[in-house]
């Protein structure tokens, strides 16, 4: 499985690094950014996120 960001979409509100510490971090411009491989919590943070900027791909 693939986990992605789409970093255009992304405005930063950081609710996939609450829902998912361990695989997302917002960097220094303020976007998040994948930094693990917890793919069931990526997908709830997809769920979650408001501008559907993750992507969980098989």
């Amino acid at each position: 499985m693939i986990i992605k960001v789409d970093r255009d979409k992304c405005i930063g509100c950081g609710r996939c690094t609450e829902v998912c510490p361990d695989t997302f971090k917002l960097d220094e411009t303020g976007k998040s950014t994948v930094i693990g491989a917890n793919h069931e919590c990526a997908m709830s943070a997809a769920d979650q996120c408001p501008v559907e900027a993750i992507f969980v791909e098989e």
